[in-house]
């Protein structure tokens, strides 16, 4: 008897699975709040050199408003105020006539800057003058951020795998929150740098954990479905996103609002189990035989776990030694596992890297920054219906290739859409982040089913390690754009196209029972199970 088996009679998607399934949603709700909350937080609106201090002289404190502009500040080609340059003194004789004033010898502002409050109330911009020579910082920050969401994924993983998925969950909840408002109400650009850095270390916790602890509970049968709805709440709470930053639009407010469902989540967690299968993989028979009990209870089949014992539990997981202590060093010990860690981390930092290229250029398709991210969220929605047909029908690894693809061939595409355009662009655009969103999708369940039980966390931790690391690149490659326009969309399309060919290299898991041990995977491949009978002998 496998656990498969085991899971099938006491209902592997029964009321259990969907409490679980619905107690994870709440947590995961702050996940894209956080991840593209740099949209909204990091814009930099409309501004221009603060002329306050030349009201010392008598002639220019006569004037009007438009006036002192017209003196003090040069224009730009576009017949609007210069944002980062003005006169080094007023030129009075521009208010008589229309002379050319780019000759006119300007300097940096020497005062700050005046900002436009009409969209924003407040963004780092305002709050720290990050504009002119100090923009770019403005993209490092979501660098900063996933940074460190990368190095979290590395070390949550080791310890989900260590000490299990429960208790890790609670301190990534923790920490998360902790963090994220600590970020708020940060005083210097410093202070919030290193508060987003730890609060995207705590954030990965609840990434990489919750789907894990989630399809670990569920039957073969239902691992796709579960999958996909796992993913849906992100969809759900992408468009949230902008009504929710449309209405509280000052950043250091928006920022605790996005963390605030951490809050009932850390009530909800005692409800939570622990992993079943984890448990039995490390000796812990006695745990696993309580939760495989309240899992029957609930879904109406206590009759089975009446003739289960602890002691049959410890064979259902055959483990060389179950007082092993894995760690990363075991990805890279043996050539299957080797070639499966480097498959799987190629192709995570390829979706991750195309998916978060497109959700961080919001502003980059000429529409209003709010419509722009309620389109971009609406378009996901699709992408997950026809997946699930297509990871039930093609398999996981032709439906990952394939998505990947089509991103690639919609950023291609855009690139000869001219920037006025919008319409096209935008089109183009929601139609990539649809393809992209199904990509991400199908790799996390993808990547859940290739690794063994014992090593599961570790994988995952690894791979989103690696995909963290696309996503810390995603903004200095838009950086590019300033050299040539098309030259991001080039190395996105690249990318794209290496993490589709990886995927061809990776087994099949579709309608296969999850691996349990290292030795799983070196040794023959595992067999396929009929969807049909969940009860076969394994």
């Amino acid at each position: 008897m496998k656990f498969e088996n085991v899971l099938a009679e006491v209902n592997g998607f029964g009321r259990f699975q969907i409490r679980t399934l619905l107690l994870l949603v709440i947590p995961r709700m702050t996940l894209p709040f956080h991840f593209l909350l740099n949209n909204f937080i990091s814009v930099i609106p409309s501004h221009r050199c603060n002329i306050r201090a030349l009201d010392d002289g008598e002639i220019f404190r006569s004037l009007s408003l438009e006036d002192k502009l017209v003196a003090s500040i040069p224009l730009q080609s576009d017949g609007s105020p210069s944002s980062c340059q003005m006169f080094a003194e007023p030129q009075y004789h521009l208010l008589y006539n229309s002379t050319n004033s780019t000759d006119l010898p300007t300097i940096p502002c020497q005062d700050g800057w005046v900002y436009d409050n009409s969209v924003f109330k407040s963004t780092l911009a305002t709050e720290w003058d990050l504009v002119c020579d100090k923009r770019s910082v403005n993209r490092v920050t979501a660098t900063i951020f996933f940074m460190g969401v990368m190095l979290g994924a590395a070390v949550f993983g080791y310890l989900s795998d260590r000490f299990g998925r429960k208790g890790t969950l609670l301190v990534s909840y923790i920490m998360t929150t902790i963090f994220g408002f600590a970020s708020a109400f940060s005083y210097n650009f410093n202070m919030f740098a290193a508060m987003r850095f730890f609060t995207g270390f705590g954030i990965s916790g609840i990434s990489i954990i919750s789907i894990v602890l989630c399809v670990e509970w569920v039957g073969i049968k239902h691992r796709t479905l579960v999958g996909v709805l796992m993913s849906l709440d992100w969809s759900f709470s992408t468009t949230l996103l902008p009504g929710v930053a449309y209405f509280v639009n000052d950043w250091r407010y928006l920022t605790a609002t996005v963390t605030s469902p951490l809050l009932p989540a850390i009530i909800c967690w005692r409800w939570l189990p622990e992993s079943a299968r984890w448990l039995i993989s490390t000796g812990k028979v006695n745990s696993a035989h309580f939760y495989l009990t309240k899992c029957a209870k609930l879904n109406r089949r206590e009759e089975f776990m009446a003739d289960l014992k602890p002691e049959i539990l410890s064979k259902v997981i055959l483990v060389e030694d179950e007082n092993r202590k894995y760690s990363y060093m075991d990805l890279v010990k043996t050539p299957k596992m080797r070639r499966l860690a480097l498959l799987t981390g190629i192709v995570w930092f390829g979706v991750a890297c195309v998916y978060y290229g497109i959700s961080l250029n919001v502003p980059g398709f000429g529409v209003d920054i709010y419509l722009t991210q309620f389109i971009y969220a609406i378009s996901e929605i699709p992408g997950k219906i026809f997946i699930i047909f297509f990871l039930n029908k093609l398999g996981r690894r032709w439906t990952q290739a394939g998505t990947l693809g089509f991103t690639g061939l919609c950023l291609f595409c855009n690139i000869f859409v001219p920037q006025n355009m919008w319409i096209a662009r935008t089109a183009f655009g929601a139609a990539g982040k649809m393809f992209a969103e199904a990509a991400f999708t199908t790799v996390f369940l993808y990547t859940t089913e290739l690794y063994p039980t014992v090593m599961r966390q570790n994988g995952l931790g690894f791979s989103s390690f690696a995909a963290r690391t696309g996503v810390s690149l995603s903004p200095l490659v838009m950086i590019l754009e300033d050299v040539k326009s098309y030259l991001p969309n080039i190395i996105f399309i690249l990318v794209a196209c290496i993490a589709s060919v990886s995927t061809s290299f990776l087994p099949e898991t579709l309608n296969v029972r999850l691996p349990e041990t290292i030795e799983d995977i070196e040794q023959t491949r595992r067999r396929s199970i009929p969807t049909s009978d969940e009860n076969a002998t394994l």
